[in-house]
């Protein structure tokens, strides 16, 4: 891991800086147990039945889809991570790098940082090493809670030439984070209020959950507030009530934040209620996916695409190679997974019948 520089940059009152705790964020997932205890993703009560005769070549298997009407080389995103630091401008630049060589999109984490202190906004700027790709801005939802609107998005967007942007909601880390924004009354007609401006922009809003999980109603919700898609991020994964508990000074605090390490929806459940509330909407299933088989899983029950964001976080915090390296490993097993259930492309992959609950 390398060392990173100290960054300076406003925060909310009792609070540590925003960029302060970027770099706190990205110290703990990378150093520290973030993993969530008690829940599994739920994938592994999945299982593909084998087809000794694929009657396919392996060599012709086509791992190409759609993501917000640009053709993608397969159906992977690179995670909302990070921003607002020195360390994240790296870590941004490699992941960019790759995407863009794999032609697979990528989210950035919470644009926040920059939008209260715009000497930061050079962390996010990775379309000059990614020109092609689908690129999603990010900011909390419940910033529309404080003070900021339709204007604080379109910024986001524009400082990352982005094809959407993502509204994340994350309560349960709010809740237990030092000072923690957590007022979440009325938010639902503020982020109506966003898509609607936004959609005549023509940009789509996607709502993110960061690892506890979309339910079924409030996924229905998000839908009719108008959101283009949800990105489920459920539990099994990484933790956030894991991550804060290390930066929590205070024992009664961080023993609370602890005892939410196992709370959530799984990415399987959720995977399939925000399908089942958004039927031709675009679903992402991220949470806790860790390989190919994991990604053809998620693809199966629901998703679109599959997002991952630690295991790209460790690879980029090495090199740009290590992310494409890492790309390289799951497209290679999400593409043996298809070729040994007869799976020719990514249509044939969502429709088998050979993924079964055990």
């Amino acid at each position: 891991m390398k060392t990173p520089t100290k960054q300076t940059g406003r925060g909310d009152a009792g609070a540590a800086p925003t960029s302060e705790r970027k770099v706190d964020h990205l110290r703990i997932c990378l150093n520290e147990d973030v993993q969530a205890k008690g829940i599994s993703v739920g994938l592994e009560n999945y299982r593909f039945i084998h087809q000794a005769l694929p009657e396919i070549d392996l060599a012709e298997i086509s791992l190409q889809t759609q993501f917000l009407n640009k053709t993608i080389q397969a159906p992977l995103l690179i995670s909302s991570m990070t921003g607002g630091a020195e360390w994240s401008a790296r870590i941004n630049r490699n992941l960019a790098l790759a995407a863009q060589q794999w032609q697979i999109p990528m989210g950035v984490g919470s644009q926040r940082a920059a939008v209260e202190n715009a000497d930061l906004a050079y962390s996010y700027h990775v379309r000059t090493y990614a020109p092609d790709i689908p690129l999603l801005a990010n900011l909390g939802a419940v910033q529309l809670n404080y003070g900021y609107g339709v204007d604080q998005c379109r910024r986001a967007i524009d400082m990352l030439r982005a094809d959407a942007l993502i509204l994340h909601l994350n309560p349960l880390q709010e809740a237990v984070q030092p000072a923690g924004n957590t007022n979440y009354k009325g938010l639902l007609a503020k982020i109506e209020a966003v898509c609607s401006a936004l959609g005549k922009d023509g940009v789509p809003v996607i709502a993110k959950e960061v690892g506890n999980g979309i339910s079924y109603e409030v996924a229905l919700k998000l839908k009719s507030a108008g959101v283009a898609g949800l990105d489920v991020g459920g539990s099994g994964g990484t933790s956030w009530s894991q991550v804060e508990s290390h930066r929590i000074k205070r024992p009664v605090e961080q023993q609370a934040a602890e005892a939410f390490a196992g709370w959530g929806i799984s990415t399987a459940q959720s995977i399939q209620w925000a399908r089942q509330a958004n039927p031709d909407g675009l679903v992402i299933g991220s949470g806790g996916i860790r390989n190919g088989v994991d990604v053809a899983k998620a693809l199966v029950l629901g998703a679109d695409v599959a997002g991952l964001a630690l295991p790209f976080l460790k690879a980029a915090d090495e090199s740009a190679e290590a992310v494409s390296s890492l790309i390289e490993q799951l497209t290679r097993e999400l593409r043996i997974t298809m070729f040994c259930i007869g799976a020719g492309d990514i249509p044939a992959l969502e429709s088998t019948p050979y993924l079964v609950k055990l």
